[in-house]
């Protein structure tokens, strides 16, 4: 039985330093959902982190970090979330990683300065300018911002600057209309070392977090700061950008939940091959089924999920190629927080067509 994961369909090398590494994708969605107050899917979200490795004082201090900018309700909810997956967690037997905790700060010198220090590392600019807009109209606020979020906040090490950034411009995408200070931090991400590839991959997780809007929202900002124009100087798809159209709802009861087809390829003489653009909703998937001839998925946007009759559930993304044998019972579908759109490709049709079997139950698509 073969199965090939290949990455990089358009361009996009998710192996590279210029890519956000699962951890970093992992703090995002953390963080924006957190600022959002989705629980239910930040439940979710937060036991992927733990997956794949984030410590749990690392979750904690990014759950801390984003009452800077979308307040203490928020944050503290999200704390409160994350209390219950641990706990759950502890029942079912699993032991996360503790992981260090930040180191005491130094009270060295005036927090008004130490802030400075910071703000003038983040943003590579002098921080002895005089005072100008909302910080002549309220200075109380610029202390607050010195001495506390570049003081007290940003001191704390047990996360970098690249991972505060991470948080920051998560929960500001998700907040709204904060569009000076998003592309504030987008700068500020470049100064500490992520990428322009790595924020338009950033803008594909906001994506499948949040929604079009949100993404489209913080694509335009990251454009803007560039100078450039994302769909004609980027070498791959990010965001929702739709290749082929959506196509209509399939009326068929080998399908759970809501999905779309497009057909792009009808079968003939010549190639024996059909091709179509599929669309999952959240939680949506196949039946079991095999097709003689085998068949190919390229997964063009969103996540979801892929099993072979006998092999655990795995899980698909933007950019990979799957290669199932003729013959082999496989599924697949959306993932349960985000929308998945493949074309599917069925091969030597010659063989027969599709054989469909019994539904992927509920603790099937669980696992």
């Amino acid at each position: 039985m073969l199965l090939t994961i290949v990455a990089n369909l358009f361009g996009q090398n998710h192996q590279t330093g210029n890519a956000l590494q699962e951890q970093q994708k992992s703090i995002i969605a953390i963080a924006a959902l957190t600022a959002q107050g989705n629980l239910g899917a930040l439940k979710t979200a937060l036991a992927k982190g733990l997956d794949t490795g984030l410590t749990v004082l690392k979750i904690r201090e990014c759950l801390v970090h984003t009452y800077a900018y979308c307040g203490f309700p928020r944050s503290i909810r999200g704390l409160q979330t994350f209390m219950e997956v641990l706990e759950d967690r502890k029942l079912r037997g699993i032991r996360d990683s503790i992981g260090p905790d930040a180191d005491p700060i130094q009270q060295r010198g005036s927090k008004y300065e130490r802030g400075k220090k910071i703000l003038n590392e983040l943003t590579k600019a002098p921080q002895d300018r005089p005072l100008t807009g909302y910080s002549v109209f309220a200075p109380v606020i610029d202390t607050f911002l010195k001495e506390h979020l570049f003081a007290d906040i940003f001191e704390r090490n047990i996360l970098s600057y690249a991972e505060r950034e991470l948080v920051t411009i998560s929960v500001l995408s998700a907040i709204g209309r904060a569009e000076p200070m998003l592309r504030s931090h987008f700068s500020i991400c470049l100064n500490v070392g992520l990428t322009p590839n790595a924020l338009y991959e950033f803008v594909d997780v906001i994506h499948i977090t949040l929604g079009e809007k949100e993404a489209e929202n913080a694509k335009t900002v990251l454009n803007e700061l560039l100078g450039s124009n994302q769909t004609t100087t980027k070498p791959y798809q990010t965001v929702a950008s739709e290749i082929f159209h959506k196509g209509e709802k399939v009326a068929s009861n080998h399908f759970t939940g809501t999905v779309w087809l497009h057909m792009l390829v009808h079968t003939d003489t010549i190639f024996n091959t059909n091709a179509g653009n599929v669309t999952f909703e959240p939680g949506a998937r196949t039946h079991w089924h095999a097709h003689p001839g085998g068949q190919i998925l390229l997964v063009t946007n969103g996540k979801g999920r892929y099993q072979e009759l006998g092999k655990p559930v795995m899980e698909i993304r933007k950019g990979d190629i799957i290669k199932c044998e003729p013959g082999v019972v496989h599924w697949h579908g959306a993932a349960p927080d985000s929308e998945l759109t493949h074309i599917a490709i069925g091969v030597q049709q010659e063989k027969g067509a599709v054989k469909w079997l019994e539904p992927v139950t509920d603790k099937e698509y669980r696992q």
